[in-house]
């Protein structure tokens, strides 16, 4: 039967008051200052502003600072808070290419023009705690970089030159605005990539090398990996051009695939894209595996029936927040719930053992007969 709950504001309250101690910790040990998690912190605040799908490092270092370290909670933070800012327009499409790069690889050319930047990576360390950190010194300065190009031609363009590379479609319609109108399938392209831009990291990680390992028939190169600076441009109707409002940072990720061709296309090679706000290397490449994994059937590949290659099962689960929001309830109150569960179950047990009586009585009686 179902019992009353009392005191659960209180409890709730309570509750809030516990979290905001635990979250302070020990009160002896300096607290820490959005400052020192924007600038300390930033790859930890670049993930929650790409799923939190707004760029703000100081607001994404404070949601952050509330969730303990929880980047999903700071993520759902930042998602409600995007929920009551108002719209005033968009931007013109931002040009990648013309980027200040701080960062920027490739896998496929060794001498790739516009060079190759290594930047700020932890791909060459070796992985050992450094001790040296406890001991807060000062971080060694850093060489001072060369001055780089003002345009950095992306890969791409020199596969596209030889008509090695399967061309993009340019233009076409404005596509739709997940944030705005709910997902729909089949979808299209541009709004898989909306959905993989903030889809979790972890997720994507693990279809990512999924498609690796044979569940997707992907064998991508990594065609260029570029992190930077791109200008955000608006069209202002009083002036009737587009002016700089900003810039923000980005990582971008080209991946090149094998393809053997068609009826209609022949052997070329064809891209896996990914692009996310502020540095997320591991996202960006993860994007774009889980992205050409999911072109097969524009591409007139076969399904191998993959979990990466089902568009309706990684768009319905890569959110954190839609997940985060249906694991985590089942934790609160279920009480009628569970007592019609029980009361269920009961009445089963009773039933069968009800049965199980009469089973034996019979055979007894059975027995006792043929004697």
């Amino acid at each position: 039967m179902y019992v009353a709950v009392k005191g659960g504001e209180r409890a709730i309250d309570n509750a809030h008051a516990w979290l905001a101690e635990a979250r302070r910790g020990d009160v002896s040990v300096p607290e820490l200052s959005l400052a020192q998690i924007r600038e300390q912190m930033t790859l930890a605040v670049n993930r929650v502003m790409a799923e939190g799908s707004l760029h703000d490092p100081d607001l994404a270092a404070l949601a952050i600072k509330q969730a303990r370290g929880d980047l999903i909670e700071a993520i759902f933070l930042v998602r409600a808070y995007r929920t009551t800012l108002p719209r005033f327009g968009h931007s013109v499409p931002l040009e990648t290419s013309e980027m200040a790069v701080s960062r920027r690889v490739s896998a496929t050319f060794k001498d790739a023009p516009g060079g190759q930047v290594l930047g700020p990576t932890f791909d060459y360390t070796h992985r050992l705690i450094d001790f040296a950190l406890a001991a807060e010194g000062e971080a060694p300065e850093a060489p001072t970089a060369p001055p780089l190009a003002e345009r950095t031609p992306h890969i791409a363009e020199f596969l596209d030159a030889e008509g090695l590379l399967q061309s993009e479609p340019e233009g076409g319609e404005t596509p739709s605005d997940l944030t705005r109108q709910p997902l729909a399938f089949p979808a299209d392209r541009a709004l898989r990539l909306q959905a993989l831009a903030r889809a979790d990291e972890g997720f994507t990680l693990s279809l990512a090398y999924s498609t690796q390992r044979g569940y997707g028939r992907n064998h991508p190169f990594v065609g260029e990996l570029r992190v930077g600076m791109v200008a955000v441009e608006a069209e202002i109707p009083e002036l009737g051009f587009a002016v700089e409002i900003g810039e923000v940072e980005l990582t971008e990720c080209e991946t090149v695939n094998q393809f053997a061709g068609s009826r209609t296309e022949p052997p070329q090679f064809t891209r896996g894209y990914g692009l996310t706000l502020g540095h997320c290397e591991r996202k960006a490449i993860s994007m774009a595996l889980v992205d050409r994994a999911m072109r097969w059937k524009e591409l007139g590949e076969d399904d191998v029936g993959a979990p990466a290659q089902d568009e309706e099962f990684v768009l319905s689960h890569c959110d954190n927040i839609q997940a985060t929001g249906f694991l985590e309830h089942i934790k609160l109150p279920h009480y009628v719930d569970f007592q019609a569960e029980l009361e269920l179950i009961r009445q089963l047990r009773r039933e069968a053992e009800a049965a199980q009586a009469q089973a034996r009585a019979e055979a007894q009686a059975a027995k006792e007969a043929a004697q």
